[in-house]
């Protein structure tokens, strides 16, 4: 399986001035496999320590912070000899073990030639829990479920991500008969790796959603686990109600619509924790499209939608034929599956950072809004061909300095005052950058 932040990693590598790694990323997404491939592929040895379950190791870290002491622990531990410029050394659930995490300045202060990655899930939330965060000391990449791009490579389409790489707007469209039915593959399957493998193994999707129901347990049981009884019954109950907002025609989070007489303040906390966690995706609203985009958001008022598209389809108990053949069974849902696609490809495979615009005294509201570079994106998105953007229209007109596009089924076309993207070739950034 191909992952595109390899070639991150390689870069990390041979960057002049490499700090230690740190890897982020929710759960389950796929951050140890990755790490050793990369050890294996590009480096002589990996030392590898899993923090979770090396109570050795923990106590080593506990004991301060003599590096020369820790590699030689890590070296008994392992029984592999590091040696810079050949070994790869690899911090394994390095959020259980706080002190290790501080560890990573010195490493970068009294080792700099030594390659170290670290793997973690939860530092958002371990780094407010008294720990010495190695601000400035490391370098950081996030992981994300496999985007659809990669969905096509891990089950042999490279053809079509050499396609997409092309930008031939015309020749990607006029494929549309081999996107279209991947795509639909993708919104069930998803791209957490496991449940991507699971299907490809035999071809079954219920395979895949085997792996995706104990992959929501394993996050329940994973909020229970770092929260107190209250919180898990807020954050678990947060985290319940994603699908049921966005399901609905605003897609906006409201508390009350969690539970009958439910307060902001109760579950404000659950919510950064399901955020921090990586397992969410918060989308704050906006109150105008000016740069940078971040400083005119609105903190309380915000959209939640899942890491990934297949927990989602799960959650909500799609069933395959109605996915995958296109059913009206599930008309309403469909635009908030596709919104929940387009919102997870914008992060993962382009790495921007969504946000959305609603009008205070009237309908109207632009699906996603991004910044790239100078310029600002007012995104909308639709589920089928349906090429109708009374919204986007009205918002280009208010905001004419915008570049107006939209994602749809529909092929790739050039308006004089907006641009459709086929939603398969979200990955292009050259057809709407």
């Amino acid at each position: 399986m191909q992952r595109a932040l390899m070639k991150k990693l390689v870069e990390w590598k041979d960057a002049p001035r490499r700090k230690p790694l740190i890897l982020n990323g929710a759960r389950q997404v796929g951050k140890t496999w990755l790490l050793k491939e990369f050890g294996r592929t590009h480096f002589e040895s990996v030392a590898y320590v899993n923090l979770d379950d090396s109570p050795t190791m923990r106590e080593q870290f506990e004991l301060g912070y003599d590096i020369d002491r820790i590699v030689s622990a890590i070296q008994f531990e392992t029984g592999q000899i590091v040696s810079e410029g050949s070994t790869l050394v690899i911090l394994d659930e390095i959020q259980e073990c706080p002190k290790a995490l501080t560890s990573l300045k010195y490493f970068c202060e009294k080792r700099p030639g030594l390659a170290v990655a670290a793997a973690g899930s939860l530092l958002g939330i371990t780094v407010h829990e008294g720990t010495g965060y190695p601000v400035g000391k490391v370098n950081t990449l996030d992981l994300y479920p496999l985007s659809f791009r990669e969905f096509l490579s891990a089950s042999g389409n490279v053809s079509l991500v050499d396609l997409l790489d092309s930008n031939d707007a015309a020749l990607i469209s006029s494929f549309s008969s081999k996107f279209i039915p991947l795509l639909r593959q993708y919104y069930y399957v998803g791209g957490m790796p496991e449940a991507v493998m699971a299907f490809l193994e035999r071809g079954l999707l219920e395979d895949a959603r085997a792996v995706q129901r104990q992959i929501i347990l394993d996050y329940e049981f994973d909020i229970s686990k770092h929260l107190s009884r209250t919180e898990t019954e807020y954050t678990i109950a947060a985290w319940n109600s994603v699908p049921s907002h966005l399901g609905r025609e605003n897609k906006r989070f409201v508390f009350g619509h969690i539970a009958e007489g439910a307060r902001a303040r109760d579950f404000r906390s659950g919510i950064t924790w399901l955020t921090q966690a990586g397992i969410a995706l918060r989308v704050p609203r906006i109150s105008k499209p000016d740069i940078p985009l971040r400083s005119y958001e609105d903190p309380s008022i915000f959209k939640l939608f899942l890491a990934d598209i297949g927990l989602l389809g799960a959650m909500v108990q799609l069933d395959k034929n109605a996915v995958i053949s296109g059913s009206d069974i599930f008309e309403e849902f469909k635009g908030a599956l596709t919104e929940q696609y387009v919102c997870q490809q914008l992060v993962s495979e382009n790495a921007l950072s969504p946000y959305y615009w609603s009008a205070k005294s009237s309908t109207g509201e632009i699906d996603f809004l991004v910044q790239s570079g100078t310029d600002v994106f007012a995104i909308e998105v639709k589920a089928d061909e349906n090429l109708r953007a009374k919204s986007l229209r009205s918002f280009k007109k208010a905001h004419p300095e915008t570049k107006a596009l939209r994602f749809s089924l529909s092929g790739y076309r050039e308006q004089d005052w907006m641009r459709n993207v086929p939603l398969y070739a979200i990955s292009c950034k050259g057809l709407w950058s």
